[in-house]
């Protein structure tokens, strides 16, 4: 009988506050027991950000060294929307995306997650291809690095793009076909997002009908990262709430599914889940609670 293959590790992390410091998050990431981080580099309700220091930069580096983490992120200011039918708005979405884009590889990030954006007034086809052009712009702009930009999914609230599968697919063939480009655009599949927008991750047999509808659609080779996060609203809701994991309308089944689905194998996953302890505040032991529900259902599932 041949030896049973040994199960392929759970990457799990979290994002972590800067404040204090870029290296401070390494210390939250180290303190709550990740093994990947996921970093604002700036305060994402501002539109100006102050440069990074080199000193700053290379002390992150080597945090992230020290520690061991086995992949760091950043996440893409929420003002930004590539998408915007106002065009003074849609240049300076690009102008900090583009910036986004300079400020991971300064701080040797290989991607940043990105929201495609809102379409407002426009139809939406126009919409997806104008979120297209403008993340194939800050591509261009910074061509020569090596960071690159993950479209998340999104929950669909309002006139946000990226609900479907078929809208980010459409994206990447506008981006892919900027030539050099298709290396450095990927996707991140957040599971509250994509449950909220309509599609099941429970039982096994919905799950593998939502891989298959994201692989036609866009391709699981694009699929670099999952946010993983509880719903608190229904399958469907198209409201973007997160909860802990197994707290949720999710559940734990469905998230033990995920950990252990041979096509998810080897993806890292982010927590984005809420940090509140029962007095309120936020608590590392909460961080620790989620990661830790993530290890266990994978290792049942061994």
């Amino acid at each position: 009988m041949p030896a049973r293959r040994p199960p392929t590790p759970l990457l799990v992390g979290a994002h972590h506050s800067i404040a204090g410091g870029f290296a401070r998050a390494v210390d939250r990431a180290v303190e709550t027991g990740c093994q990947c981080l996921q970093i604002f580099t700036r305060n994402v309700n501002q539109w100006a950000a102050a440069p990074i220091a080199e000193a700053d930069a290379a002390t992150f580096r080597q945090a992230v060294r020290d520690a061991g983490l086995r992949l760091v992120v950043a996440h893409d200011s929420y003002l930004i929307n590539p998408a915007a039918a106002d065009a003074a708005l849609r240049k300076k979405s690009i102008a900090a995306l583009t910036d986004e884009v300079r400020r991971a590889e300064r701080l040797g990030i290989p991607w940043v997650v990105a929201h495609p954006g809102a379409a407002g007034p426009q139809p939406v086809d126009v919409a997806v291809a104008r979120a297209a052009e403008g993340i194939a712009a800050a591509l261009r702009q910074t061509a020569g690095l090596t960071a690159g930009i993950l479209i998340e999914t999104t929950a669909g609230q309002g006139s946000c793009l990226g609900a479907t599968f078929e809208e980010i697919g459409a994206m990447l063939d506008v981006i892919d076909a900027v030539s050099g480009l298709r290396k450095r655009v990927g996707v991140c599949l957040d599971t509250c997002h994509v449950f909220a927008a309509g599609y099941p991750l429970a039982p096994r047999a919905a799950l593998d009908d939502t891989l298959r509808r994201f692989d036609r659609a866009i391709g699981l080779g694009r699929l670099k990262l999952i946010h993983a996060n509880d719903s608190k609203r229904e399958l469907g809701s198209r409201v973007d709430r997160h909860e802990g994991i197994g707290r949720g309308r999710i559940g734990r089944e469905a998230f033990g599914l995920l950990v252990a689905h041979p096509k998810l194998r080897g993806i890292p996953l982010i927590l984005e889940t809420p940090k509140e302890g029962p007095d309120g505040k936020p608590s590392p032991a909460v961080d620790r609670r989620n990661i830790a529900a993530l290890r266990r259902l994978h290792a049942a599932s061994s």
